[in-house]
């Protein structure tokens, strides 16, 4: 399972995105970024942030350390904003934790150049994953130290809002021309052969592993079991697909 701890002190909410994040403190003396399972897309979003962000940790991409927050809405009552209460008072017990990057920037395309073979992986993960949500406008990437850093992947794998149609839909097409890294992912055959060889139904049981149980309940499958086993079958015949959603032409 993913490391637990406890929020004990509600910083501030952060207020890029619908979600509405808050930065707060934790038992272990760490600082998080707190994603709610109260918001507008509800666990599902968490479940994706674990799925893709573990994922990409496996593949050798940058990701802050994700944790399970527990939170009690009692330490955030000094928050005035009722839009804020709301959320938080529906978000009681396990949330998702990630780890705060003191002093980091936001990716501008402008400034920083990404290395092809780095930029490709992003590229490759965000296709696989079906992340809607690295554009230009909002790239969810972070410099640090001077190293590229991956957040935000609760609009990933969308496919599980509608289990019905999931599977006719595995080899949907990923149309990567908004994406803010096409431009330099010019390596992305490469990065394909390298990485689809990592993704192994292993790696992807043990990534699923991590998820508690709680957070898969509502997904309108059976069982926590089952709904892992559905997530496993879908993303497997989906790197079986390859051919058909990787993006062809980069357009930069």
């Amino acid at each position: 399972m993913l490391r637990e701890v406890t929020a004990v002190r509600y910083v501030t909410p952060l207020r890029e995105g619908g979600s509405l994040p808050a930065v707060v403190e934790a038992d272990d003396l760490g600082t998080y970024v707190a994603k709610f399972r109260g918001a507008g897309q509800g666990p599902k979003a968490l479940v994706a942030e674990v799925i893709s962000g573990e994922l990409a940790r496996r593949l050798g991409l940058r990701v802050p350390e994700l944790v399970v927050l527990e939170f009690d809405p009692v330490v955030a009552r000094a928050e005035p904003d009722e839009e804020i209460q709301e959320l938080l008072y529906a978000s009681p017990g396990t949330n998702l934790g990630m780890d705060f990057l003191p002093g980091s920037l936001g990716y501008d395309p402008v400034v920083h150049e990404i290395e092809p073979d780095l930029a490709s992986a992003v590229l490759w993960l965000d296709a696989f994953t079906e992340n809607v949500d690295r554009s230009w406008r909002n790239p969810n990437l972070l410099m640090w130290h001077r190293r590229l850093w991956l957040i935000d992947h609760g609009a990933s794998l969308y496919f599980h809002h509608n289990w019905a149609s999931a599977q006719k839909n595995v080899a949907r097409a990923y149309d990567a021309a908004d994406h803010v890294l096409a431009g330099y992912a010019t390596r992305l055959p490469e990065a394909d052969e390298r990485l689809a060889g990592m993704v192994t139904e292993e790696l992807l049981t043990e990534v699923l592993a991590l998820i508690p149980d709680a957070w898969l309940e509502e997904s309108g499958l059976p069982s926590p079991a089952e709904t892992r086993a559905a997530y496993l079958s879908h993303l497997l015949a989906r790197l079986d697909a390859r051919a058909q959603w990787l993006p062809k032409v980069v357009v930069a």
